[in-house]
């Protein structure tokens, strides 16, 4: 099973919540409808991986991601969320599920995690893609803040001790190349509380 890392200590997620369309502008950049219900999608743990790998006509999204214990959050981290474009627009117009778009292989691309601390609507992802801001999200621009995100998804599913709930990515989503490089950051209270670097590989 694959792991990912929570003040140092290796945690093994059961499962991977994704939350869609959780940003107004990200909707409107792709075209799509603001949903009349919450979005929520998985990736299983086969996903999960520490670094950023290139797919061809993929896009990247990056995410505020939540570590789950006891129905709650204990931890923060970042999170890519990859999606294989072409093949989720064709499974979409046959109205069939994402999992061959959104849960392949190295598909859930984490940061460390460390414990929350602090105001939590004062959260905020920063994004660089060489060198450039390319994605800025916000606790007050999403749709469904967090304690309304595990209210729905534990009306149907349950959560286990290590879960990761991924967010929702905010406007500003790519494709990517080979050896392009990435910067993301985590701010509670405009302070950095996570910073990692990517470099996509081949």
């Amino acid at each position: 099973m694959k792991t990912i890392t929570f003040n140092t200590k290796k945690i093994t997620p059961s499962k991977i919540v994704c939350v869609g369309r959780n940003y107004v502008e990200h909707i409107k950049e792709l075209n799509n409808e603001i949903p009349e219900n919450m979005v929520l999608f998985n990736k299983p743990n086969s996903a999960i991986s520490d670094e950023l790998y290139f797919f061809e006509n993929t896009r990247f999204e990056g995410e505020i991601c939540f570590l789950i214990e006891d129905n709650k959050i204990s931890g923060v981290g970042f999170g890519f969320d990859l999606t294989k474009v072409d093949v989720q627009n064709y499974l979409k117009s046959k109205g069939l599920p994402w999992e061959r778009a959104k849960a392949f292989n190295k598909s859930a691309v984490f940061s460390e995690f460390v414990k929350l601390k602090g105001d939590i609507s004062t959260i905020e992802m920063k994004l660089f893609k060489n060198d450039i801001l390319i994605q800025h999200g916000t606790y007050e621009l999403m749709i469904y803040k967090p304690k309304k995100i595990i209210d729905e998804i534990l009306t149907f599913m349950e959560l286990e001790d290590g879960d990761i709930i991924m967010s929702g990515t905010p406007k500003g989503v790519g494709f990517y190349n080979k050896n392009d490089k990435f910067t993301a950051q985590i701010l509670v209270e405009d302070k950095i509380i996570i910073e990692k670097k990517f470099k996509v590989k081949g």
